[in-house]
């Protein structure tokens, strides 16, 4: 491990699935189209067939390529393929909720690291998400801006750059996330430390988010951003 939690500082994070809870959004939007239908979900089965979905090959961004997904496996779930329930299901998104100690712990970190946001989302979304989590970040990079997605390596140059005009390196990085696919594993081979936010611990499988190639040992390892901030009180102490 190259550096304490103390000697970063920046700390860059993944947002939708490690500080916003998409899997729950999502879940509960199926469920109320479901109720409304007079049927039930499973929530598992929703998010599996929600992932293999969204990362076919004309996969749109990122929440409004929601109702293209919703139309695709409405059918599959027994669900009426109507796009005004795709359209209910990306307007969601703007009520999603954080994890119940995102906000409390990026406050906490924000007193002694320049926090930046990387988010597979549009812009419309972030500013969403961001205000949920009570406008905690130095600086933000969306899809929209980056004109790509994670794991694509373009991705994390855009922030590398920013970083470097500001007189800093990737060095002074901690790339904090949930996604084996999108984060830890192409973190690490761009030579980023990073921390995996295990937010599934709990539960089996990938849920909403792909299975990666291969698993990738992270440099720092957490189930919840609540244990991330605890470390970083417990090593400044």
């Amino acid at each position: 491990m190259s550096k304490s939690l103390p000697e970063f500082k920046y700390m860059t994070f993944d947002v939708v699935g490690t500080l916003i809870d998409f899997e729950a959004g999502l879940t509960a939007c199926f469920a109320e189209i479901a109720a409304e239908a007079g049927g039930t979900v499973d929530g598992e089965q929703a998010l599996s067939l929600y992932r293999a979905a969204r990362y076919s090959g004309d996969a749109g961004l990122f929440p409004d390529d929601l109702v293209r997904v919703y139309l695709a496996i409405a059918p599959e779930l027994g669900l009426p393929a109507d796009p005004k329930y795709g359209q209910r299901l990306r307007d969601s998104a703007k009520n999603w909720k954080g994890f119940s100690d995102s906000a409390t712990a990026l406050a906490e970190l924000a007193k002694n690291y320049r926090l930046v946001a990387m988010t597979n989302a549009r812009r419309w979304a972030f500013d969403l998400f961001e205000r949920e989590l009570g406008n905690p970040f130095h600086a933000a990079f969306t899809a929209d801006d980056t004109g790509t997605e994670k794991p694509d390596p373009a991705f994390f140059e855009k922030v590398f750059a920013y970083v470097a005009s500001q007189g800093h390196s990737k060095d002074d990085i901690l790339h904090i996330a949930q996604s084996q696919y999108h984060d830890i594993g192409i973190s690490r081979q761009l030579g980023l430390t990073n921390c995996w936010v295990e937010r599934r611990h709990a539960q089996k499988g990938y849920g909403g988010t792909i299975e990666p190639a291969e698993f990738t040992k992270p440099d720092y390892h957490f189930t919840s951003m609540a244990g991330l901030a605890d470390a970083v009180a417990a090593a400044r102490a």
